[in-house]
């Protein structure tokens, strides 16, 4: 009897797991409309926002965690379709409990944000901490708590990520980035490379587009230093060409490295204690830009005692991170499942 009770029991578990096998996650496309984004450079103030909601949402009254996925340079929201299969794998594998995922459309005019608050042509980091994070809690069955909610990106968005969780720990409570960039003035956006050199050169917007590190530096410099008076880039830049000559604006200079997360670690060691977990990650491969300014924070977080992980794996900038076999489904959901808290 106790045979066909187990044999009973074990049989009603293989269908309930292969029923749950079959269910699929489903991504919602919602907008969001911010007064923080209202600026008079044409950056729209009602942006797109990809949320990815898993296959008990609609069948249940439960609440779940959200993870906070920042896009990376010249992408957009539009990742969550490239995403959506890796988040229906990494539950049905039970690499993470059910959980709610947001990407925000922050391609600007300028190819990305950079999560920051320019002024001038929007305050990025406000609508992302304040406006989007109330949203989804009034709008999502979300746990509207710290300990509830992650925040991720890739490249510009691990970038974003670092730096938002430095800075507001009340709302987050960890972070992973996935090769983050931006982290420190080093190599190709350095004064003694030839990016500022060529960027002297360019005098148009349809040149900028010639050059991609040029492009790169506009986005910084209207995320972080921006001149409503100088045209047609509107932004001003730390080092620049006078007669063949490089000049340093310190005051510029200053401004960016506030913005970068390696030179605020002082400022935000606080802040930095109040997180539950921090990694970073980074491709071997991914070019010395990234994974110097990469081991340069990693190091510098180890010397003033703040606990985090690090790991160089064996790929690219980009290779190895949107598939089943990669760094989102088998590193970052993992993680956000270990220090996140469920219903």
């Amino acid at each position: 009897m106790k045979k066909i009770y187990l044999f009973t029991i074990l049989g009603f578990l293989a269908i309930l797991a292969n029923g749950q096998a079959g269910l699929k996650g489903t991504v919602v496309t919602d907008s969001l409309y911010s007064e923080n984004l209202l600026n008079d450079f044409g950056e729209n103030p009602t942006r797109s926002i990809s949320v990815y909601l898993p296959p008990d949402y609609e069948s249940s009254n439960k609440k779940y965690p959200v993870i906070y996925f920042l896009h990376g340079f010249l992408t957009d929201d539009k990742l969550m379709v490239q995403m959506k299969d890796l988040l229906d794998y990494a539950i049905e594998a039970h690499k993470i409990n059910p959980f709610i995922m947001v990407v925000p459309d922050q391609k600007t005019t300028y190819d990305g944000s950079f999560y920051s608050n320019s002024g001038l042509f929007g305050n990025w980091e406000d609508f992302t901490v304040f406006d989007l994070v109330s949203y989804m809690d009034a709008n999502y069955r979300t746990l509207p708590k710290k300990e509830s909610r992650g925040i991720t990106g890739h490249s510009m968005g691990g970038y974003g990520a670092l730096k938002l969780a430095m800075k507001h720990p009340d709302v987050f409570s960890s972070v992973y980035a996935i090769s983050p960039g931006a982290l420190a003035i080093v190599r190709e956006y350095g004064p003694n490379s030839d990016t500022f050199k060529e960027f002297s050169k360019v005098k148009t917007l349809e040149d900028l587009d010639k050059t991609y590190f040029g492009k790169v530096v506009v986005a910084f410099g209207r995320s972080w230093s921006p001149n409503p008076n100088k045209p047609p880039f509107y932004c001003d830049v730390p080092f620049e060409y006078v007669n063949g000559e490089m000049k340093v604006n310190q005051q510029i200079l200053a401004k960016w490295h506030e913005n970068m997360p390696f030179y605020r670690i002082p400022d935000y060691l606080d802040n930095l204690r109040q997180l539950r977990a921090i990694k970073l990650d980074w491709g071997r491969n991914a070019g010395e830009r990234f994974t110097i300014q990469c081991k340069m924070f990693s190091q510098q977080l180890e010397n003033v005692g703040i606990d985090h992980f690090s790991e160089e794996y064996i790929g690219t900038h980009v290779s190895n991170i949107y598939t089943r076999e990669g760094r989102i489904p088998q590193q970052v959901l993992p993680f956000f499942d270990m220090y996140l808290d469920f219903e």
